[in-house]
């Protein structure tokens, strides 16, 4: 499974009209796309980052949607009202414990390492830092995926509400470093986000 994101440095002002947008526009647009799985779209209302995120069947799939989905990701950029950044990544990880509730927040982490270390870096996610995660108040589902050129991958874990998040973020953050050491792969950015928009049919990797 591969996913595509889009961070936008969205206007605070003009997000809500960018959820909207995304939910009853580009969804059932994407709906239609041979290969399409989903989409999610986190929301960080302070600083104006989102990152929309759609998932596709393979790699093949997701490369052969791009013509389709180009105009659609533009006329996003233009709602949200800022710059947008396009990655590719593999899914290498997902996990849910139940499916994320409405009010469901996303702590997310970006981390780098050596590309030749990147599948140490899974197996350490998925036997080790995974089950730890699963202990903290709240925790939903997680994902991990990665980009096996530049050695970036990035950790998303679903969580209730904001309060659990908030609650357990000491915790997390001491899972994390020592997942990081572990792994010998660095944090190099994270941010915590509301989940405006979850319509994922990703299967388990776990």
């Amino acid at each position: 499974m591969y996913a595509r994101s889009m961070t936008i440095q969205a206007r605070p002002s003009a997000i809500d009209a960018g959820i909207a947008h995304v939910r009853d526009d580009v969804m059932p647009a994407l709906a239609d796309v041979a290969g399409y799985v989903g989409l999610s779209l986190l929301v960080d209302r302070r600083s104006g980052r989102c990152i929309a995120t759609s998932a596709w069947e393979s790699e093949e799939a997701m490369r052969d949607s791009a013509d389709r989905v180009d105009p659609i990701r533009e006329r996003v950029v233009e709602i949200f009202g800022g710059g947008a950044q396009v990655e590719e990544w593999e899914i290498a990880v997902l996990h849910r414990d139940h499916r994320s509730p409405q009010g469901a927040w996303v702590r997310a982490v970006w981390v780098k390492t050596d590309p030749e270390r990147l599948d140490a870096a899974v197996e350490t996610y998925r036997s080790q830092f995974l089950s730890e995660m699963e202990t903290l108040e709240g925790f939903c589902s997680a994902s991990f995926v990665i980009n096996r050129a530049s050695g970036r991958a990035v950790s998303c874990v679903t969580y209730d509400g904001a309060e659990s998040m908030i609650h357990n973020r000491d915790q997390a953050a001491s899972l994390r470093a020592d997942a990081s050491r572990r792994s010998g792969a660095d944090v190099i950015d994270g941010g915590e986000f509301e989940l405006a928009l979850a319509h994922l049919r990703v299967p388990e990797s776990v």
